[in-house]
């Protein structure tokens, strides 16, 4: 399909809370958003990276100069809506090519209400995030953009910050549903939805478990009810430190001995649970080219990211559960800058990854963890026989 994509010349603004200006063009909708301001480095998947419920409350900047030229469709959809707080490219694509393409990016950022900003200098904004760190912002176009810098920047420094935010009710399902297993049937995982993607639980439901998606509220008796062979913790926003609640949750589970897998918001609660700390990052690790080590084989993982928050553990040796649940290793580790990127319980069934190993957007690289969740639910299942 190509079609050709109108852009608006309305002038629009992107106000950082430290008072730094960019001036530009509406993109998408008009008006004004709020948010924390984050670049992500992926060349591809911006239709994944949009509908990603982890994007919850981030006004997110694309470094790829070129956005829109695949359009959108109604199958790479990672959840049924947009999420992100509002979006900031350089150069939108002026025409749409693609034989899957159903209609133009521009349309359904417009359509969500998602105010955009376009034609900035994007590299100078991503330079001065990795200098002074994420931080609120706000997009403002059409009347929006009229109002004085003084009001913009109150308004931008009055948002919510990041830091001790639970965003989990907003973006997880309000009612449990199940998918069935695609694969051959190995048992049943229940889901916490934190934000989850649709890749994963059809990564899931392939590996031949019966999903039990339930929504953020799910009490530990309910999952016991559930009789599920083991419990997942998907991805999703906010800060870990504000979501004592799950931590609980996952301690109860783990104490019962179910098997464990958790991505990204769901290996900082583990980390929570084994008793680490949390902590934020000065910029976060967003896009689908994040080099990732495997300290146990060696081998190096390009990585789907989209996390502000990360886990303090110790790199090196094993360490000890200060929470009673045994040994402790960081699996993976993050090639820039080190910052624990999974973790492993020795004694235990439970592990993690910060990544999103289910590869939407970006490299399949890690997609054996799904493979190692279900070989590590067999031999749990053949223990217990």
């Amino acid at each position: 399909m190509t079609e050709s994509t109108p852009l608006t010349g309305a002038p629009a603004v992107l106000v950082l809370e430290d008072g730094t200006r960019y001036e530009g063009r509406a993109y998408g909708a008009l008006g004004r958003t709020l948010g924390e301001a984050v670049f992500a480095t992926g060349m591809t998947g911006y239709q994944e990276t949009l509908t990603d419920p982890s994007y919850a409350g981030q006004i997110v900047l694309q470094t790829a100069p070129h956005i829109g030229n695949t359009g959108m469709n109604d199958e790479d959809m990672e959840s049924a809506r947009i999420w992100v707080a509002g979006y900031i490219v350089r150069d939108p694509s002026r025409v749409v090519s693609n034989f899957r393409s159903q209609r133009s990016l521009d349309v359904d950022l417009a359509a969500a209400g998602v105010v955009g900003i376009s034609g900035i200098d994007t590299r100078a904004v991503t330079r001065h995030i990795r200098s002074a760190g994420a931080m609120r912002a706000g997009v403002f176009s059409g009347p929006d953009a009229s109002l004085s810098h003084g009001e913009q920047l109150d308004l931008v420094r009055s948002g919510a910050e990041m830091s001790g935010r639970n965003l989990s009710g907003e973006v997880s399902t309000a009612e449990s549903y199940t998918l069935p297993a695609t694969g051959e049937r190995v048992g049943s995982v229940a889901v916490l939805d934190l934000g989850v993607k649709t890749s994963t639980l059809n990564f899931l439901a392939e590996r031949g478990f019966d999903v039990h998606v339930v929504p953020q509220t799910v009490s530990i008796d309910e999952i016991r009810a559930l009789g599920t062979d083991a419990l997942f913790f998907s991805n999703g926003p906010g800060d870990p430190a504000a979501s004592d609640r799950h931590v609980d949750l996952l301690r109860d589970s783990l104490r019962d001995g179910r098997p464990y897998f958790g991505i990204c918001f769901g290996n900082q609660l583990l980390g929570r649970a084994l008793g680490y700390e949390t902590y934020k990052l000065p910029f976060g690790h967003r896009g689908i080219n994040q080099p990732v080590l495997d300290r146990a084989t060696g081998r190096v993982e390009i990585t789907a990211h989209n996390h502000g928050f990360a886990v303090r553990a110790p790199l090196d040796g094993v360490s000890e559960s200060s929470q009673g649940f045994g040994r402790v290793e960081v699996s993976h580790v993050d090639l820039n800058d080190d910052v624990v990127e999974g973790l492993n319980c020795l004694d235990i069934p439970a592990f993690s990854v910060q990544y999103h190993p289910e590869s939407a957007a970006g490299p399949h690289d890690a997609e054996y963890l799904f493979d190692r969740f279900r070989d590590m639910v067999i031999a749990s299942k053949e223990s217990k026989a």
